[in-house]
């Protein structure tokens, strides 16, 4: 589970809400991917063979995908773009050790000159995760 807390009690919400914004990847392998951000922290809210709902914190929601039948997968996926995530209480060492954990390319931390630290981990179909922490 995400270090982000949504709830007095500290846990996060279970009710649905409408999120303004979110990310769907498209997943080579939808058991390795939801194991490996699993392993992250991330929680699952729902998992088929298809489709995972992951949750980082409230308002920070993944989706993982298989692709639709006939759609092939580039061979660089993710270039360029960077999936963010906030780390308010959590440790970005501690991330990174699990992130390695699970074999995954980690860069970082490093602090970044719009005051933050930022740890770079690249899942198992190249998609780059940034966890940022306020430096």
């Amino acid at each position: 589970m995400s270090d982000v807390e949504d709830d007095a009690s500290g846990g996060l919400a279970d009710e649905a809400y409408l999120m303004p914004a979110y990310v769907k990847l498209l997943v080579s392998d939808a058991l390795r991917s939801r194991a490996f951000y699993v392993a992250l922290g991330f929680e699952v809210r729902h998992a088929d063979q298809v489709f995972t709902h992951l949750r980082w914190a409230r308002g920070a929601d993944l989706f993982l995908v298989a692709p639709p039948p006939g759609v092939a997968f580039a061979a660089s996926r993710g270039a360029g773009v960077l999936v963010c995530f906030s780390v308010v209480f959590d440790d970005l060492e501690a991330i990174a050790v699990r992130a390695r954990a699970a074999g995954a390319k980690v860069e970082g931390p490093s602090p970044q000159p719009w005051h933050t630290r930022e740890l770079v981990v690249t899942d198992p179909d190249g998609f780059r995760l940034a966890f940022v922490q306020p430096a």
